[in-house]
């Protein structure tokens, strides 16, 4: 008998450990890979968050707080010196500052409206006046527009590790 349940209490253990396989409905639709150019690490599109989602995520966030994710988004902005970041609009008036995991890639500089999908960390930053003042000037901003950031702000920010833009 003390056997028999060793064996239900193994069997027990063993089947809550077997991975679940539930099937999702993608978040977006995937697209044809010959539509995209790929940047940094080759990602995929299926199930990439809207902008609009990932703008309700960013707004739950902490500063202290990181998320894995994958979500598309329309280019508002592209370091004019060499592409080492770009905005993308959330909605709302509200974009996010995309870098590149340890500077290892770079965007073309003539994206600006096209369509991306970003996969990396999001998270939530207080930049500083002299960052801000660094990220206009690369951004092609006039001086008198520079001169008038005077104080931190806190900001939506990205570390992509792989981009898609869609052709």
């Amino acid at each position: 008998m003390r056997h028999f349940n060793i064996l239900i209490a193994f069997f027990i253990v063993f089947s809550a450990c077997k991975p679940q396989n539930k099937s999702q409905e993608p978040i977006r639709e995937p697209v044809a890979e010959e539509t995209f150019e790929y940047f940094g690490a080759q990602i995929v599109d299926y199930n990439a968050m809207t902008s609009g989602m990932m703008l309700k995520k960013y707004k739950s966030m902490a500063k202290t707080d990181t998320l894995a994710s994958l979500f598309s988004g329309r280019v508002t902005e592209v370091c004019k010196v060499k592409g080492c970041w770009m905005k993308l609009e959330l909605g709302n008036g509200d974009e996010t500052m995309v870098r590149f995991k340890d500077y290892s890639f770079f965007m073309p500089r003539d994206i600006v409206g096209k369509e991306v999908i970003v996969n990396g960390v999001a998270f939530v930053e207080e930049m500083s006046v002299e960052d801000q003042r660094h990220f206009a000037h690369d951004g092609g901003k006039p001086d008198e527009e520079i001169a008038r950031i005077s104080e931190v702000k806190k900001t939506y920010a990205f570390e992509a590790d792989g981009v898609l833009i869609n052709k």
